[in-house]
């Protein structure tokens, strides 16, 4: 149940951020739909060749293209209010690499991957949608610019697996994990926290 949830949230968080991107860049309906799904399934898609999860995903459980069919009409009607936050885009992009790296962790577990390769899968599925989103919008991808962005996904993973270390409830390691991820985002980028930069003048 938590599983699902976490999946839907996550889904409708990057469609969000994927239209909000293409709306920046004044894209037809056509091309903001296209930019929203391929930011919701593109990191799921890797991550389900990757470990051989084929058909992947999206291709056999139409409900991902439905939600993300909703959000981009309801991002679209609602355009106008969610220009009123002028973080909107930072927000739903963090929020849904949270529940991506949670939802990837545990496609490795049920793979029987090593924890390593769980966190390692966890952020490619959180970032490689947010990857080809820029990339399709010609820009920098984030997860290659000096804003912290991949390490909170391997962060936050670390944190899940010492916490499942631990007699508690299922849950208490998945939602801890999620909330570390968007919480070490937040503060990141508040107090302008970035990987060391090897360029030299």
């Amino acid at each position: 149940m938590l599983y699902s949830l976490i999946d839907i949230l996550g889904t409708i968080a990057f469609a969000i951020s994927g239209v909000l991107v293409a709306m920046e860049k004044r894209l037809d309906v056509f091309g903001v739909f296209i930019i929203a799904f391929v930011t919701a399934v593109g990191g799921g898609t890797l991550r389900d060749v990757l470990i051989g999860n084929t058909p992947v995903g999206w291709m056999t459980q139409p409900n991902y293209t439905i939600i993300i069919i909703v959000t981009v009409v309801f991002s679209i009607l609602f355009a106008g209010r969610l220009k009123y936050f002028r973080k909107s885009l930072f927000l739903f992009d963090t929020i849904g690499i949270g529940l991506y790296t949670m939802i990837g962790i545990q496609k490795g577990l049920d793979a029987g991957l090593l924890p390593i390769m769980c966190i390692a899968l966890g952020t490619m599925t959180a970032c490689f949608g947010g990857v080809i989103r820029d990339i399709l919008c010609n820009e920098i991808p984030v997860i290659f610019r000096r804003e912290i962005y991949a390490t909170v996904c391997i962060l936050g993973g670390g944190i899940y697996f010492l916490i499942l270390q631990f007699p508690v409830n299922p849950d208490i390691p998945y939602i801890t994990g999620i909330i570390c991820i968007i919480v070490l985002r937040l503060l990141a980028v508040k107090f302008k926290i970035a990987l060391p930069s090897i360029y030299r003048k």
